[in-house]
């Protein structure tokens, strides 16, 4: 019986987790305190385990180093950074700018309110990527107004659950700095793998809007003319856009001759700043040269594009790492912050208490799961879960399609942080051994971790926007009509179709990895290389010696000439060093054979260039 106990303790420390995770203990501390009881129990099942189990008393000396290593890791000090952009930029009122100034764009057509908040939901994933501070912030600014014109409650709620969720896989996202970490790849390369993806995913989602409004039109009206404060104008928007592709345009081939692969960023860098500079312009001087809907996209939008530009453009450019672009984002939010006249001390404070919260929590998990990986791998249980999941028919497909069904069911009980610190690492061994790309792997799971967030009951963006839903009649603002509730059965049933949309997107990613193994570029022709080592003075492969050492003239006829060295530091054309009065010559080697004899100390002898010194004569 204990054979056995300690031939399959792996698989009872894995189930002994679950349970753990399941009776509401404590991320952090049930990994804590599972690696610790199954180091104790391993250590006194080890002599029965037929050297299966690697667990001694001493292992537990290198516990300081793992948990400095979790500590000292730069890569991770990107998650506090991005973390105070976002919640600076939730309070500086970005968000609600941007939703205002969108739905306005899109108001005349119908479901332009749901457009609008998807369109958001991205700017602020690729600004903030904070998941709470999108749905929060489209909870509480868009929610009241898609009921105020009658949108259908379910609708409403589950486009703005899902489009909070995209600040998942749309860099920078904090879960994927987690995943890079984890598999020991690049943050980098997985933003640029994500990329795509994320974009794809918005489309889907706004797909899925398109035909709901053609479907049921009555369940996402336009708004009413009253409410367009804008008025029309998309024309000058229009036109605006073209000036600046002209602008942008004119200066790449203006500065192409001088910055060369550059001259393009610049060139379109230029040309939003004209049209930018231009908007201010117009409206500050009532000139009159554009609408005010043109004025107020343009104004409202070009700031948190430079500022997702000077992010994520700076990584993908290779100018900065992520965390270096974490720490230029929390900068430039708390610029923008202050050009809106919104930066405070209260605001840096909440910014700060809830990056202090959002770190200690991903740290506590983070030691947790050291302490538990290093009795996990004692009792080989990676060996357990490589062989388990290699040995899945279907190969690499196979694999994928098994580890995302499983993450989808766990996501229903776990959240990200949970899945990437207990499920990720366990997935890297088999990934390797099947051949398959870790960017690719990480880039599924994080499309299917978003899942997490969405699944009634647990998902988080539901209690997120349950939090800030109204759950009581109420009397409208605007219109002074009572407004009925949003329901949690509403809420849960909205999220419903986003979840299935989430797992085709899942099916996009595995059936066709090119969208994201373009981040290793353009491959390679190496079939046509040629190396040509350039031939070296005095005709021979080492005239001259390495560094003037191998030396005394390798090309001599004859072979080495008198010795590797023959006279140590000899430039080329130098004859070996004589011996002193008395001493017996060396023996001259035979013709083509060279001499491996140790070198001469003397002083080496000028003579020419190629030539034999003679033996000393007594």
């Amino acid at each position: 019986m204990m054979e056995f106990i300690a031939l399959n303790l792996a698989p009872i420390m894995f189930v002994s987790l679950v349970v753990f995770l399941l009776i509401g203990y404590p991320v952090a501390f049930a990994l804590a305190a599972n690696g610790l009881l199954f180091f104790v129990i391993g250590v006194e099942l080890a002599p029965y385990s037929n050297g299966a189990i690697t667990l001694d008393w001493p292992l537990l000396n290198t516990m300081p180093n793992r948990l400095w290593g979790v500590l000292s890791n730069e890569t991770l000090l990107a998650i506090p950074f991005f973390t105070f952009m976002g919640i600076v930029l939730e309070r500086s009122g970005m968000a609600e700018d941007l939703l205002d100034t969108i739905g306005q764009l899109f108001g005349p057509i119908r479901g332009g309110l749901a457009y609008a908040v998807i369109i958001v939901g991205a700017l602020l994933a690729a600004t903030t990527g904070v998941v709470a501070a999108s749905v929060i912030a489209m909870g509480l600014i868009s929610l009241p107004i898609m009921l105020r014109y009658g949108y259908d409650r379910r609708i409403a709620s589950g486009v703005i659950a899902a489009s909070g969720t995209l600040a998942q896989i749309i860099p920078p996202s904090l879960v994927l700095i987690v995943l890079a970490d984890q598999l020991g790849r690049s943050v980098g390369d997985i933003y640029a793998g994500a990329m795509f993806p994320g974009l794809i995913l918005t489309g889907l989602y706004m797909g899925y809007v398109l035909i709901m409004s053609i479907l049921r039109p009555n369940a996402m009206p336009a708004l009413p003319l009253e409410a367009r404060t804008l008025g029309h104008g998309v024309t000058s928007l229009f036109v605006a856009l073209l000036a600046c592709m002209a602008i942008g345009y004119g200066a790449h081939v203006w500065l192409a001759p001088t910055q060369g692969a550059n001259a393009d960023i610049l060139g379109g860098s230029l040309g939003v700043i004209a049209i930018y500079v231009a908007a201010v312009v117009d409206k500050g001087f009532k000139i009159g040269l554009m609408s005010r809907l043109a004025q107020q996209v343009i104004i409202v939008l070009i700031p948190p594009l430079a500022l997702i530009f000077l992010v994520l453009g700076t990584i993908f450019l290779g100018i900065a790492t992520p965390t270096e672009g974490g720490a230029m984002g929390a900068v430039g939010a708390m610029l923008l912050a202050a050009l809106k006249g919104r930066l405070n001390m209260g605001v840096i404070t909440q910014a700060l208490a809830s990056t202090t919260r959002l770190s200690a929590f991903v740290m506590f998990i983070l030691l947790g799961a050291r302490v538990f990986s290093l009795s996990f791998y004692g009792v080989n249980g990676h060996l357990w879960v490589e062989h388990l999941l290699t040995s899945l028919p279907g190969g690499q497909m196979g694999f994928l399609i098994v580890v995302s069904i499983l993450v989808f069911l766990l996501a229903f009980f776990l959240d990200f942080f949970e899945l990437a610190f207990i499920i990720v690492p366990l997935l890297v061994a088999p990934a390797e051994a099947l051949g398959i790309d870790l960017i690719w792997l990480g880039v599924i799971l994080g499309v299917n971790m978003q899942t997490s967030f969405m699944h009634p009951p647990f998902g988080f963006a539901l209690f997120f926007l349950r939090s800030v839903a109204p759950r009581s009649p109420y009397i409208d603002k605007v219109t002074g009509k009572e407004t009925a509730p949003v329901t949690t059965g509403q809420i849960y049933w909205g999220a419903v179709p986003f979840v299935f949309i989430q797992v085709v997107m899942v099916a996009i990613v595995i059936a066709f990895p090119g969208l994201v193994m373009h981040y290793k570029g353009a491959p390679v022709d190496v079939s046509n290389v040629k190396i040509t080592l350039p031939q070296m003075p005095g005709g021979g492969l080492g005239a001259g010696g390495l560094g003037g050492g191998l030396g005394g003239g390798l090309g001599q006829p004859g072979g080495l000439g008198g010795g590797l060295g023959g006279g140590l530091g000899q430039p080329p054309g130098l004859a070996p060093a004589q011996p002193a009065p008395g001493t017996p010559a060396p023996a001259v080697p035979a013709p083509g054979q060279p001499t491996l004899g140790a070198p001469t100390l003397g002083a080496p002898a000028i003579g020419q260039p190629g030539a034999v010194a003679p033996a000393p004569s007594n």
